[in-house]
């Protein structure tokens, strides 16, 4: 039994038809974002084990790894053997029909495959080529392959997250991997408006390093400014106190003072209208270069009451703040499910898969019924009889020579 493929002709890229060269998360992130908005995208696997992502496990779902179903949903599988001369083939009518082609090998693996960017265009000089690489394909570390613990260490986010004179940590999720995907997604769809305007295709480039350390924002500019390098907080920010984290009398949230009227509601929320005025304290500058006298002051005031309760008192006061969820709590949060963000797809094998949703929303073109993430090869005959042609007798010869 075949899992249905994505819906065609919904979302805002119905019509758009990509090539996935990808494996493992920042490739794929990016071409499950497109095929979200509508497009339809071809994952190319390798018929022996396909993307890395499909041995990522335990845990499992039925006999899918659970890694491979978060970021594959809404694509067709085709398997091509690339060593081979007939897969090549193969792919090369793929593209003749293709607007998009994403690959995320090392740099110049492509070129070595005879897909790069120079032979795609010679033949079609109106696709997009997307690519992403670790440390970019010139300079001195172009060969380099792109890790995102590797990466996140590189670009100077590890150095800035962590505890206050602690070690430095990476973040809870790979967010050098999804940053690179969505930066590439986002350049595909500024490639395909030039395009529009311009009739031509263009090479859409994107590093994962570069893509984080632009993410530094106003850490690398307090740099710039000042020459000195930003230090490791914890969870405090360098320029509002206090805007951090504090542990009520069970639990604990995220409180965000963040100018001079919120601090005196929070006086005011707190019951202590001295702080409002004090000299140490009123003013925003002030607060930063007394932090280490104000901030155990507020947690020692933030103990007498429960996490609930002062987010009752500082939301009815106007102050931000929140409770720090477990992943759980937001997986079954009710507003993501009120809100359409939890989709639920039913995979052959797998039962019904849950995933967080795209979060973009169209008012006039909004997303199809997704497609649960496609097992290996689950669409190579249709891909290649319904789109190349293929007879059985040539699809047949394509696997007795080990191509599919």
């Amino acid at each position: 039994m075949s899992s249905p493929s994505p819906n065609p002709g919904t979302g805002p890229l119905a019509g758009l038809r990509v090539i996935d060269l990808t494996r493992v998360l920042s490739g794929p992130f990016c071409t499950m974002t497109l095929g979200d908005m509508g497009a339809e995208v071809i994952k190319v696997e390798h018929p022996e084990g396909g993307d890395d992502t499909r041995a990522f496990a335990p845990p499992y779902q039925g006999d899918q790894a659970a890694y491979f179903l978060s970021v594959n949903r809404n694509k067709k599988s085709l398997t091509l053997n690339l060593k081979e001369d007939a897969a090549k083939e193969v792919l090369w009518q793929l593209l003749d029909r293709a607007d998009v082609v994403v690959e995320n090998f090392r740099p110049g693996a492509a070129d070595r495959l005879g897909f790069g960017y120079a032979a795609v265009a010679e033949r079609r000089p109106e696709i997009i080529y997307a690519s992403i690489s670790g440390f970019g394909d010139t300079g001195p570390e172009a060969s380099r392959p792109g890790y995102d613990l590797i990466v996140q260490g590189e670009s100077g986010m590890m150095d800035i997250t962590g505890p206050l004179g602690g070690a430095p940590h990476k973040m809870g999720t790979s967010i050098a991997d999804m940053v690179a995907g969505m930066a590439l997604a986002q350049g595909v769809l500024a490639a395909l408006y030039d395009r529009q305007n311009h009739g031509r295709g263009q090479h859409v480039k994107v590093s994962m390093l570069e893509a984080l350390a632009a993410l530094l924002t106003y850490q690398a500019g307090n740099y710039y400014a000042t020459g000195e390098a930003p230090t490791r907080r914890g969870n405090a920010h360098p320029s509002i106190v206090p805007y951090e984290t504090f542990e009520a009398a069970d639990g604990w949230l995220n409180l965000a003072v963040g100018n001079d009227s919120q601090w005196v509601k929070f006086c005011q929320a707190v019951e202590r209208p001295d702080l409002t005025e004090h000299p140490d304290f009123a003013k925003a500058p002030d607060r930063v270069s007394n932090r280490e006298v104000l901030i155990p002051l507020v947690g020692e005031i933030l103990q007498a009451r429960t996490r609930d309760e002062w987010i009752g008192i500082f939301s009815s006061h106007g102050i931000p703040c929140g409770a720090i969820r477990t992943v759980a709590e937001i997986c079954e949060s009710d507003t993501l499910k009120q809100r359409g963000m939890i989709w639920e797809m039913q995979h052959p094998s797998a039962g019904a898969i849950r995933t967080i949703a795209n979060p973009v929303e169209f008012a006039t073109a909004p997303f199809g019924q997704p497609a649960p993430p496609p097992r290996l090869g689950e669409h190579t005959e249709a891909v290649l009889s319904d789109l190349l042609g293929l007879s059985t007798e040539q699809i047949a010869e394509l696997r007795e020579r080990k191509a599919i």
